[in-house]
């Protein structure tokens, strides 16, 4: 089964893996048509623990066959290390993009920007070559200098039992500027309290990537399920 959008939480490849269905991870726009890229688990982690598959299958992975080029790209277009930890934009190009957006002329222009579409997604480059999205640029948290990254904040969150659904938005702080907010959607019959989840988080993240506050709803998705995060964003004001 192929999944794309938000990466595959360990809850849902657990439910998966008691129907016994394999989950491909593919990522793509619509202005791409179709995926760019693709994560599947090797046979080496095909008896791993649902954890270690969701840490797998949070890559975007390499290039799919019907990619012409993807590359993650640095300020001046430069393929960015592939160390795991230099962060650049996924840009692609090829014939399967779109030719621009309709009766917006700077919009297209300004997302062709070198001759490279912009994604506006946020990643590093594994020693394997495999990609791996750390954040929306519109989503990237400051917080007193240093870039936090709101996916990773999500993904820890999503490894507690009682967690369903996190997202992880900016909030205003005086002090530091911005700091992460986190709405959560917990399990049905499951409960959990912000102190649990501070501890939770100090033992997994530095600090200063620690929630600051902590939203117990219902998350706002739309139709297809994808969670709307103008919303949160506003919530958090």
């Amino acid at each position: 089964m192929a999944t794309g959008g938000a990466s595959p939480t360990s809850t849902l490849i657990e439910q998966l893996d008691a129907l016994g269905v394999d989950l491909v991870h593919l990522y793509g726009l619509t202005e791409s048509y179709g995926p760019a890229t693709l994560c599947e688990l090797p046979g080496r982690l095909a008896t791993a623990s649902a954890g270690e598959k969701a840490a797998f299958l949070a890559r975007q992975g390499v290039r799919h066959i019907t990619a012409s080029q993807v590359k993650v790209a640095d300020e001046q277009g430069m393929p960015v290390a592939a160390d795991g930890k230099t962060m650049g934009e996924i840009q692609l190009s090829g014939n399967t993009l779109m030719a621009g957006y309709y009766r917006d002329a700077a919009a297209s222009e300004s997302a062709f920007s070198g001759g490279w579409f912009h994604t506006g997604d946020l990643a590093i480059v594994h020693p394997d070559g495999a990609i791996e999205i750390k954040d929306r640029l519109k989503d990237i948290i400051i917080s007193g200098g240093e870039n936090v990254s709101s996916l990773e904040i999500e993904n820890v969150l999503h490894q507690h039992p009682a967690i369903l659904l996190a997202a992880v938005v900016a909030m205003p702080d005086e002090k530091w500027g911005e700091v992460p907010c986190a709405f959560i959607e917990t399990k049905a019959g499951r409960e959990v309290g912000t102190q649990e989840l501070v501890a939770f988080c100090r033992s997994r993240l530095a600090g200063y990537k620690i929630p600051k506050r902590f939203v117990f709803r219902e998350l706002p998705k739309t139709a297809t399920g994808k969670i709307q995060k103008f919303v949160l964003r506003e919530a958090a004001r």
